[in-house]
């Protein structure tokens, strides 16, 4: 998953400012619930204080019981990922924005292959919606596939 090798650049700043050992994987539970509840904000860079609000906004807002341990900070990553991609931005702009904006460290490599494993997977959507008369399903996944390949 994509969302695995998603890194914080800042990881050593945040551990000096809550002072104790963060893992730098900014989707492990370890990392969420360390941002949560042992982080003073007011320690932090404005930058880093931006960096992270957007991330906490983008990827942890969901009413879900077990939030942030639910999945849905990984799917809506990997959804902005994607929604990146079909506004035109490449795999290397795309890791460039997720550093800017998050501070979140991805390789354009990483990206990359992922945009073409979801390519092939949305290729398979669409062959099993035709073989199931599912056309308008059929359909949202060559048009996802078209803006994914331009």
């Amino acid at each position: 998953m994509i969302a695995d090798k998603a890194r914080f650049r800042a990881a050593r700043k945040l551990e000096r400012a809550a002072g104790f050992r963060l893992p730098d994987h900014v989707f492990s539970g370890a990392f969420l619930e360390s941002l949560g509840k042992s982080i003073n904000f007011e320690n932090l860079d404005w930058r880093m204080q931006e960096q992270l609000l957007a991330f906490f906004r983008d990827f942890t807002d969901c009413k879900c019981k077990n939030a942030p341990f639910c999945g849905c900070p990984e799917r809506k990553f990997t959804l902005t990922i994607i929604e990146f991609r079909e506004l035109g931005l490449d795999h290397r702009q795309i890791s460039a924005h997720l550093l800017e904006e998050y501070g979140i460290d991805l390789y354009p490599a990483d990206i990359l292959s992922f945009l073409e494993d979801s390519v092939h997977m949305l290729e398979a959507i669409r062959d099993v919606a035709e073989l199931q008369g599912r056309e308008r399903l059929a359909e949202n996944a060559i048009e996802h596939i078209k803006k994914i390949e331009h």
